[in-house]
């Protein structure tokens, strides 16, 4: 056999295994990582132990580097100052290394590391070098430059390059030149190329003399701040230099007040907190989301307005004007729904949550009362995750059914968007401020909050930025926020929303819905300021739209909340069941009155009691008849004749001798026992 295959294939086949693939070599390994990471590697890779820098990009200014160790256990570290990127490296020898080997590799980080500080520092003093010959030699700005007149701002030291932009220094704690800032026309800001930014700051103004030292973000912030107080600003350039900044601005020994941007995701107050607790600095802003000072102003609003903020308010003194009622709360909806609230409302899939929420939502635009609840009329915004299509027959058939106007005032929307995005958060408000110019918007819902939310809804972290993103709504637009959302998974579930147990204590109000069988309820889980509402049950029923037909001419459904009333409170239940086995008892031992009221001996009820079922008694055990009827007994519901005596329902005439008192309540249970 093996000479025809040797005949037809010119050798002998082998049924040996295929060689194992080559192991790529340390250097293809290690550029292989640094592809990985985005960067555009060098031509070749040296393992020398040494620093070695290239051109990450397209930009030819040598800000990446790596450091490579060519061994037996090849390792190393590469990244992009300008980018951002630092990432270790070892290659893959085939298998796992020595404690020797891993305490070599220990050692080196730290040379690494020493290797890649000396190599940037070197880059920024070349760069300093750089930015100084630029700084000298260019012309001074005038205040006719597009952007100081978009601003409403003037040059205060401002320099231009030759193509128009602006340049703004940033000098280091010495007060050396560190790098460059540019301003292009449209407001874009860039830094010069491999300059050292942290730390770096520019005052505006002078310090001698002055009564208060502010620091902005931002150069047209920290102008807006100069000119209209006099006093010096320093421009710390980005919110995460405010820390620093405001370690600088204290060795002055002024008062520090910064002038934080309110930025959608709360990066300005975040830094600002940080600031302020290690430095003992305060800090204020714009009340409104999305604005630094200079927008403030440049919309017509007072600075002062901002920097009226006490900076001791924190703490209030108890005094008699504290002590005095605080202004009653103030609702959408009586007793469920408070003004400028965050709620949720929760249930699981198809138990009718849009539904309700829509009901609730009708009722408040229409100024109606919701199951004879007062409510305060105001326009309503539904946000529809799923567009405004889904949500037309619903409200058709509402308004056929309640007798509503074609024109209620309600505005929804033709599709979700990420509210924890600063994007998103914009994007949603440039129209909910369009609707508040002419509308009194009072409520918000948002259906549902996982179509809102990017991130993880089991992250407290991701959580908090859609906390913040509706609490953000709220503060500008004086508004309740209300999310739906679902439930989480188990037998328990239906009490509690889905993810993160941070939304529990970050609501207002929680409302959710419970299925039980073909019964559905709205229970009230959370009030933070007042009671907790009764719990409602209702049903869906199913309307036929006037008008109405789909393609093939059949009549088209929606579908309304029917309330079928409160449901009936534990205690309420209990209550219930006491008086029916008085009546019964009572019926069965000769309804005998005492005047005009029922009245029976504890003898009489016990007998009953234990008396069997074909004699016409109950049937129970002696022990638990004697626990019924034992006045002592009252903290236990099954104890009838002690809870219904703790409830007021019951008085001891003599000894052992028991008089109904509440007539109308009596009267239901014994219209009940005629029937058994």
């Amino acid at each position: 056999m093996a000479g025809n295959l040797e005949a037809i294939f010119g050798h002998v086949l082998t049924t040996d295994p295929d060689p194992a693939p080559p192991v790529a070599t340390p250097e293809d390994q290690l550029l292989d990582a640094m592809m990985r990471a985005g960067l555009r590697v060098p031509d070749r890779i040296i393992l020398d132990g040494k620093i070695h820098r290239f051109n990450s990009d397209e930009k030819k200014d040598k800000t990446g580097w790596y450091v490579g160790y060519g061994d037996a256990t090849p390792a190393g570290a590469f990244g992009c100052w300008r980018a951002g990127i630092e990432k270790s490296w070892r290659a893959d020898i085939g298998r796992d290394l020595t404690p020797a080997e891993q305490m070599l590799q220990a050692s080196r980080v730290a040379e690494i590391r020493r290797l890649r500080d000396e190599a940037r520092a070197k880059l920024q003093m070349a760069t300093a070098d750089v930015v100084a010959d630029i700084w000298t030699g260019a012309q001074d700005a005038t205040d006719e430059h597009p952007y100081l007149v978009k601003k409403g701002v003037k040059s205060h030291g401002l320099k231009i390059t030759g193509d128009g932009r602006l340049i703004s220094p940033l000098y280091g704690p010495a007060g050396e030149l560190m790098s460059l800032q540019y301003i292009s026309h449209d407001g874009t800001k860039r830094y010069h190329q491999s300059g050292q930014t942290g730390g770096a700051t520019w005052t505006l103004g002078s310090i001698s003399g002055a009564k208060t030292l502010y620091i902005a973000e931002g150069y047209a912030t920290a102008a807006t701040v100069h000119e209209q107080t006099g006093e010096p600003c320093v421009v710390a350039y980005s919110a995460s230099n405010l820390p620093a900044a405001t370690e600088q601005a204290v060795r002055h020994g002024l008062p520090v007040v910064i002038i934080a941007d309110n930025d959608v995701g709360g990066i300005g107050r975040k830094y600002a907190d940080q600031a302020c607790a290690k430095y003992g600095a305060t800090y204020v802003m714009p009340p409104v989301v999305g604005m630094d000072a200079n927008d403030w102003v440049q919309a017509g609003n007072a600075l002062t307005d901002i920097l009226a903020k006490e900076p001791d308010d924190w703490l209030v003194k108890v005094t008699s004007d504290w002590l005095t009622q605080p202004a009653p709360i103030k609702w959408i909806i009586k007793g469920w729904m408070p003004e400028q609230c965050l709620g949720m409302l929760h249930g699981p899939s198809g138990s009718g949550k849009t539904f309700v929420m829509l009901d609730l939502a009708m009722h408040i635009a229409t100024g109606n009362a919701w199951q004879g609840r007062a409510t305060k009329p105001g326009a309503v915004v539904y946000l529809a995750g799923e567009g405004n299509y889904g949500l037309r027959s619903r409200v058709a058939a509402w308004m056929q059914q309640r007798g509503g106007a074609q024109d209620a005032n309600i505005f929804v929307s033709k599709s979700g968007c990420n509210l924890n995005t600063p994007d998103g958060w914009l994007h949603a408000m440039q129209y909910l401020r369009r609707v508040a110019q002419t509308h009194d918007i009072i409520l918000v819902i948002v259906d549902t909050l996982h179509r809102f939310m990017t991130g993880d809804e089991n992250s407290a972290e991701d959580t908090k930025t859609m906390i913040d993103a509706c609490d953000a709504i709220k503060r500008e637009l004086l508004t309740a926020v209300m999310l739906l959302h679902h439930t989480g998974h188990g037998e328990n579930a239906q009490n509690r929303a889905r993810g993160s147990s941070a939304w529990r204590g970050a609501l207002d109000v929680e409302m959710g819905i419970t299925v039980n069988g073909d019964k559905k309820t709205l229970v009230m889980h959370k009030m933070k300021d007042a009671e907790l509402a009764p719990s409602q049950r209702f049903e869906l029923q199913k309307v036929e739209i006037d008008g109405w037909v789909d393609e093939d001419g059949e009549p088209v459904y929606g579908a309304i909340v029917n309330w079928l009333g409160e449901s009936e409170s534990k205690e309420d239940a209990q209550i219930k069941r006491a008086v029916h086995e008085f009546a019964r008892a009572w019926r069965a031992c000769g309804a005998r009155y005492l005047g005009d009221r029922p009245v029976i001996t504890t003898y009489e009820w016990r007998n009953w009691l234990t008396r069997t079922p074909e004699n016409g008694g109950a049937g129970i055990a002696e022990s638990t008849a004697r626990k019924k009827t034992t006045p002592t007994m009252g903290s236990s519901p099954s104890h009838t004749l002690g809870w219904l005596l703790a409830k007021g329902l019951l008085v001891e005439q003599a000894v052992d001798i028991f008089v109904f008192v509440d007539d109308e309540l009596f009267a239901v249970h014994k219209a009940a026992t005629e029937m058994i």
